[in-house]
């Protein structure tokens, strides 16, 4: 019955000049025989050796296997061929060094599919076969040639395949060896086709049954040849899907990579210290950069969670049409191209970018009123500015002065510079959280003719503060008694500080000042202690001045609100201290300054911490969602604008110092590309032993593909640990120079990430030798040495 046959098969090379190896070399070859192939070198035996075992291809003609043409078969077929039908021996052994022996052995199966269990039990038992049981744990090195050349037998049995191609198997070996060697050949031809290249015509004549001789690519005499056959019955016609795919497993590619990177260890452990040089720059970039942005991310926390959310009447100008003053329109003097080069001019309404100005109405009051109830937990404190002009009066020596306080525009101030007279809260709690209260008898203020003094971390005030209360003389420091317990102020009513004459209402002269604070009542303010910022506090909730209570603004607001002046500036669209006509924006503002209007003119919320700020600010969006967009309120979060501002400078220097960094990984990735080609040089041979038993090019790929991917993985590995272990010098270091600690502070998902990150760059370095490791010719490649 016949195996396969060779119809008119003919192969040239081209070398500088033209070759013939096979010259319409026609054979047929039955299921069971040994078959020598004699001839001189060059005369194409061994080309005919690779054509049958699928290594090589032919120009014409047709190879025909159990029936089945292979004219029309693929990479992938031929692969598959060789896998499933082809055992092949060679002079060389073609072993593969990192490997042991039954690992040597199993690589054929690996291809197949076979489970671990079972490939490890096929190939112990083919060892046994050929008398290597003691040895399957050896590597080749550590074996004699007789013994090298029966692993390759094993090799060649271990997946039961159809036909054993044997090229010079004794060639290498002494005459004792080599008939053991061909002893095991005529055993195995007993039950599958051998066909055997050798340069030895005795011993080919005494262990063939069958002889070729060769010459010039042409057959030149077949002892035995096979009856051309023409009949269905010899040629049983057999579909490409008898021969099983094959491929390898990501594991199998990664065994093989890993055992040989094993063999140079020294050299792997160098690639991956070089590869890791640029993780460990942009790993402790992202550390040095996670730290401070928790760092600065606490500070803010602690520092901004109790700067107010504030909603003002000042005027803010909002673009209702988007960014630019051509968002979203389509009128003819639109353009959205800044400094163009036509000669056009362009205008636009500038009611599309308007001024939009917070009008607090009393349901909104009404709805900040619910806040405290709503969200008990988040708010500290709410203020309200009034825009009232409080008519105060200081003696803080022999004269009187007034104590100018036109409240801050906004109604809030911060650090301190701003006219030193502020509202505090009614939660002397809270106050007491961030303040300390110095001075011997020092206290909170309880009612609305008392006062109290608030003085910065040093026990200073600025010296502008004094000469507003009229103490002048050149004193460089006062004690604190001398202010705790004193009455030196005194909130002079609108009736007595407003003069009427006819329709003008003038107001008191300084030469009138004296007179006032002494004779009239007024609200006589006492300060009854002094308030300092305490030593952890991370934020100054009151400016450096005096701070006076709540009940103090409502006395002032009911006393301004009935006052003849209020009245009269009700009543007239003149103002009544200058005379002038007033429109109505402007009457409301002085209606304001007089406290004829009561509406506050800024409202300051402050949140317990920063996640309560976000409550709060869902809680006043919630009321402008119900709003027209003219009629809602707009708020300012200043901790929000500044935390965002650092966070945008912490992350430009980030992606500066990581581009910085990342050259160095790039250098690496390019570094690690090389020696990847260098590999593929070194596992030429290699590449031909896995094509030959089977492996596709996409299969050799992977095998380098895994190798780059460990390096990437132990590059980034040791890149992270390295990183990680310097943390802690970094960490005392500047702990020692600036008091911070755990500045480098290495995140996790960094950790994973850059390691991740190393894989794939290694992956892309190393793809285009994979490829040119792919693309390899499996009989030049075992050729190699």
């Amino acid at each position: 019955m016949l195996k396969l046959k060779l119809d008119h098969i003919t192969k040239t090379y081209t070398g500088g000049e033209l070759v013939t190896a096979l010259d319409a070399v026609s054979l047929g070859f039955r299921e069971h025989e040994f078959v020598a192939i004699l001839g001189p070198s060059g005369c194409g035996k061994t080309t005919l050796l690779n054509i049958i075992g699928g290594l090589d291809r032919y120009d014409s003609g047709d190879l025909i296997i159990n029936g089945l043409s292979t004219k029309a078969f693929k990479n992938n077929d031929w692969d598959a061929y060789r896998n499933n039908s082809i055992g092949f021996v060679f002079q060389t052994y073609n072993l593969i060094g990192h490997q042991t022996v039954l690992q040597n052995v199993e690589i054929a199966l690996t291809l197949s599919g076979v489970s671990a269990s079972e490939r490890k039990n096929r190939a112990r038992k083919v060892l046994v076969e050929v008398g290597l049981a003691d040895q399957i744990n050896k590597k080749p090195n550590q074996l004699s040639g007789g013994q090298m050349q029966r692993v390759a037998i094993a090799r060649a049995l271990v997946n039961d395949p159809d036909i054993i191609l044997a090229d010079e198997p004794t060639g290498a070996l002494d005459s004792r060896t080599s008939t053991q060697v061909l002893d095991i050949l005529k055993g195995i031809s007993r039950e599958r086709l051998v066909i055997m290249v050798t340069h030895n015509g005795e011993l080919a004549k005494k262990y063939s049954d069958r002889t070729i001789r060769m010459l010039d690519g042409k057959i030149q005499s077949d002892s035995n040849p096979v009856e051309e056959v023409q009949t269905q019955e010899d040629f049983p016609m057999q579909s490409p899907s008898k021969f099983k795919k094959t491929a390898m497993s990501l594991w199998t590619a990664t065994s093989l990579s890993f055992r040989n990177l094993l063999t140079k260890r020294g050299r792997t452990i160098i690639t991956a210290f070089a590869g890791s040089i640029g993780i460990i720059g942009v790993a402790l970039v992202l550390a040095l950069s996670n730290g401070m942005s928790a760092y600065i991310s606490s500070s803010q926390s602690d520092t901004l969670s109790n700067y107010p959310i504030t909603i003002t009447t000042n005027e803010q100008t909002i673009d209702f049409r988007g960014e630019g003053p051509t968002s979203g329109a389509t009128a003819p003097w639109d353009t959205n191209v800044e400094f163009p080069d036509e000669n056009i001019l362009y205008s636009y309404d500038s009611q599309d970018s308007t001024q939009h100005k917070n009008v607090i109405t009393q349901d909104y009051l009404d709805y900040i009123e619910e806040l405290e109830n709503e969200l008990p937990e988040a708010v500290n404190d709410i203020a309200y500015t009034q825009g009232v002009t409080m008519n105060l009066l200081a003696k803080g020596e022999e004269t009187v002065v007034k104590f100018e306080t036109i409240p801050e525009p906004g109604g809030f101030n911060i650090g301190g510079n701003g006219t030193y007279w502020q509202e505090l809260p009614e939660d002397d709690a809270f106050i007491l959280t961030l303040y300390d209260l110095i001075g011997e008898g020092s206290r909170l203020p309880s009612g609305e003719n008392e006062a109290v003094l608030v003085v910065d971390s040093y026990n200073r005030i600025d010296k502008a503060f004094f000469e507003k209360l009229g103490m002048t003389e050149d004193a460089e420091n006062y004690q604190l008694t001398d202010f705790i317990g004193k009455t030196i102020l005194n909130v002079i009513p609108n009736d007595d500080y407003y003069i009427k004459n006819g329709e003008i209402f003038t107001p008191a002269s300084p030469a009138d000042y004296e007179t006032l604070f002494d004779s009239v009542e007024g609200t006589k303010l006492t300060i009854t202690g002094i308030l300092r910022p305490q030593e952890d506090a991370t934020s100054n909730y009151l400016s450096t001045g005096l701070a006076y209570t709540p009940a103090l603004t409502s006395l002032v607001m009911a006393d301004a609100e009935r006052s003849e002046i209020a009245l009269a500036q009700e009543e007239s669209d003149r103002h009544v201290l200058l005379g002038t006509p007033l429109d109505e924006e402007a009457k409301k503002n002085v209606l304001l300054t007089l406290g004829a209007d009561t509406t506050p003119t800024a409202i300051r919320i402050y949140p317990r911490d920063y996640e309560s700020k976000d409550l709060i600010k869902e809680y006043l969006n919630a009321y402008n969602a119900d709003q027209a967009e003219e009629d809602q309120l707009i708020y300012t979060d200043l901790a929000e604008t500044i935390a965002s501002l650092t966070s945008t400078l912490i992350n430009t220097i980030t992606y500066v110092l990581t581009g910085f960094a990342a050259i160095s990984l790039v250098v690496s990735t390019i570094m690690i590309g090389i020696i990847t080609y260098v590999s593929v040089i070194e596992r030429t041979k290699e590449i031909g032993i896995l094509r030959s038993v089977g492996a596709r090019k996409k299969d050799i790929s992977r095998v380098f593909n895994a190798e780059t991917l460990i390096i990437g993985f132990t590059s980034g590995v040791l890149g992270v640990g390295i990183s990680y272990l310097l943390t802690f010098p970094i960490n005392d270091l500047i702990e020692n120079l600036t008091d911070i600690a755990g500045i480098a502070d290495f995140n996790p998902l960094h950790a994973v990430a850059l390691v991740v990150g190393s894989m794939i760059l290694t992956l892309i370095a190393g793809f285009i030798p994979s490829r040119m490791a792919a693309g390899k010719d499996p009989v030049i490649a075992l050729r190699t040495e």
